[in-house]
């Protein structure tokens, strides 16, 4: 098992937010990267940690969001982790589907602003 220290460097790592352009982070621990251009599977899914699950999603979401929305993706991501895992891969699988909720997420947004 980690060291303590460790823990904490690892719950660092994953406060931490991607820079925008930024390689992916790095896979879930315990689980082999998954091939780029490769789609996630539900058994893939169903073999991780509900933590690594999120982790995996976030890890495809991001980049798909970052084409559509660069300034608004970490946040439009973070929002779509809030899904159902299963759904969630069907976004994935779908772009129209996937456009659909970031569009969704940023009404969302937009309405969230205070007024002036």
């Amino acid at each position: 098992p980690p060291s303590g220290q460790q823990q904490q460097q690892q719950q660092q790592q994953q406060q931490q937010p991607l820079p925008q352009g930024a390689a992916q982070q790095p896979p879930a621990a315990g689980l082999p990267p998954a091939p780029q251009g490769k789609s996630l599977t539900a058994a893939t899914l169903a073999a991780a940690t509900p933590q690594a699950q999120k982790q995996l999603l976030g890890e495809r979401l991001f980049p798909a969001i970052a084409k559509h929305q660069p300034e608004q993706a970490g946040k439009i991501t973070g929002m779509m982790l809030e899904m159902d895992n299963f759904e969630l891969l069907g976004l994935l699988d779908s772009e129209t589907q996937l456009l659909a909720k970031v569009d969704e997420a940023l009404r969302v947004l937009d309405t969230a602003k205070p007024m002036r």
